[in-house]
């Protein structure tokens, strides 16, 4: 058959009809923001004591003593998980005895917070650790709820590309934009932790799954209700004619009378169209590789991206402002990766963003304790980095995997990524024990990841592959010409028997 783009150019790239199909996709993924960072808020844990009852037969100076002091970051605070025993300050309370002057409070025997927990309200009126007591014993269970949203997200990423490259992008797109909405609604009506985790668990699915599909099919930007191309190697000829020719008329374009040429359609019919399943990511030693260091990339950023994100209220400093600037600092990210896609090599500008944001995070550690604004603005250049080539990866990826598995590398690739995000709030805790240790290891992965990623292919400027044979091949290769398989030339160098063609 010959080139897709050929038989479509009387489209035009950039009409009224495809940006409107761009702009309602964009639309679509709004709401993943909300729910993808909304535990940095959900899962907030206010500054908290045990609580001492009302009943307690107490002076006001050892209810205000009844807690002991611990030192940390250099002061000494209240104690969040243990009181005094209450039955032994009660009687001393009774005897007239005052904490500190006739009584030792070094001596004391102390006991757990057996009525509950004082939580603070100066930042947080209420969280899912004040709802359910999410401290102490019981602190594990916040970061796991981040994990589980992210157990969930990998899930869809799993299952999304595999279901949309069967059925269709279209139909799963609607499909997961309702169960993220309708899975996010139920969450307000948990009764208790278990049930809450476990919607979370279904809104991640949705989300991921949502982005999944509208970003491939809007690799295209040329038409909804589904993709012509993919319509074409499904064999469904018509469908994807008369989606054309709406397409042409909502540009105002005259459709030339036959778009596919009936000899053509009539052998490709004749032809049984090949099946593809995730194990076409293995088939050959090409696009193994291609396979490995794009799972291996996709980890590592996510581990920065989503680490840096949760440690945002860890920053000195008010948590909403510090959360205003690690979204602001977004946009410019997007638009120099925007640049960057359009005029310069994907290899390299993903190398230097990752460089940028792992050498300014082993930084961090070198800043002294009160140039703390100094500490904010290297975590944000950070940000800065790792969120570009984030969003260069997702276009990157899709460049080179071939047509026929393109959905589902770019699925296994997020599914990869979602290990890293899985694992991401475990990195931010560890700076209970070292606070610089999240930036060391995020920093350090992040400049390893830079390195792998100059041995990727180059995709810019090249035509996007259709078939497993016609990939570009991984730097460093050594590989046969054979009759049979496309030929794969230096960087630069024209390749003629590529077909040029769009995603889908």
């Amino acid at each position: 058959m010959r080139d897709y783009d050929e038989v479509t150019a009387f489209l035009g790239e950039w009409g009224p009809f495809q940006r409107l199909v761009f702009f309602l996709l964009s639309a679509s993924i709004i709401p993943n923001g909300f729910t993808g960072l909304s535990s940095v808020f959900l899962i907030g844990t206010p500054e908290h004591r045990c609580r001492v009852p009302d009943t307690a037969n107490l002076s006001s100076a050892w209810r205000n003593h009844s807690v002991p002091l611990r030192l940390q970051n250099g002061r000494e605070v209240p104690h969040s998980c243990r009181r005094y025993r209450l039955a032994t300050i009660a009687n001393f309370s009774a005897l007239g005895l005052e904490p500190g002057r006739d009584v030792d409070l070094g001596q004391l025997e102390q006991e757990s917070c057996l009525d509950g927990w004082e939580f603070s309200q100066d930042v947080y009126l209420s969280t899912i650790v004040t709802e359910w007591n999410l401290v102490c014993e019981d602190d594990w269970k916040a970061p796991l709820t981040i994990s589980l949203f992210f157990v969930g997200v990998l899930l869809g990423s799993f299952i999304s590309g595999q279901l949309s490259d069967r059925f269709g992008r279209k139909n799963v797109l609607f499909v997961t934009m309702g169960m993220q909405t309708g899975f996010s609604f139920l969450q307000l009506f948990s009764k208790n932790f278990e049930m809450f985790v476990v919607l979370f668990v279904f809104v991640g699915m949705g989300q991921i799954s949502n982005y999944v599909a509208a970003f491939v099919l809007g690799m295209a930007i040329r038409f909804i209700p589904e993709s012509p191309r993919w319509l074409i190697s499904q064999g469904r000829f018509e469908e994807a004619e008369v989606i054309i020719r709406k397409a042409a008329k909502a540009n105002g374009i005259v459709v030339p009378s036959t778009i596919f040429d009936p000899s053509e359609l009539q052998d490709l019919s004749s032809k049984k169209q090949q099946s593809h399943s995730i194990l076409d990511l293995l088939r050959t030693r090409n696009i193994r590789m291609v396979t490995i260091m794009s799972i291996i990339l996709w980890m590592t950023i996510s581990v920065g991206y989503f680490g840096l994100s949760l440690d945002t209220p860890n920053l000195h400093g008010d948590i909403y402002v510090n959360c205003f600037l690690s979204a602001m600092v977004e946009v410019p990210a997007y638009v120099l990766a925007w640049l960057l896609l359009r005029y310069l090599p994907r290899r390299y500008s993903m190398a230097t963003a990752l460089f940028l944001g792992g050498s300014v995070l082993l930084f961090v550690q070198l800043v002294p304790p009160e140039l703390y604004y100094l500490t904010t603005a290297l975590v944000m250049v950070g940000k800065f980095g790792i969120t570009a080539a984030f969003a260069m990866v997702y276009v990157y990826t899709a460049e080179l995997y071939p047509t026929v598995v393109r959905n589902m590398g770019v699925g296994v690739s997020s599914t990869a990524s979602r290990l890293g995000s899985i694992l991401s709030p475990y990195f931010v805790y560890l700076g209970v024990y070292d606070r610089f240790l999240p930036y060391i290891l995020m920093g350090s992965l992040t400049i390893l990841t830079a390195i792998l990623t100059l041995f990727l292919p180059e995709s810019f400027g090249t035509p996007l592959p259709d078939t497993i044979d016609q990939m570009l091949r991984v730097k460093g290769m050594k590989h046969r010409q054979t009759p049979s398989h496309t030929r794969m030339l230096k960087d630069g160098e024209e390749r003629p028997t590529i077909l040029k063609s769009t995603a889908l």
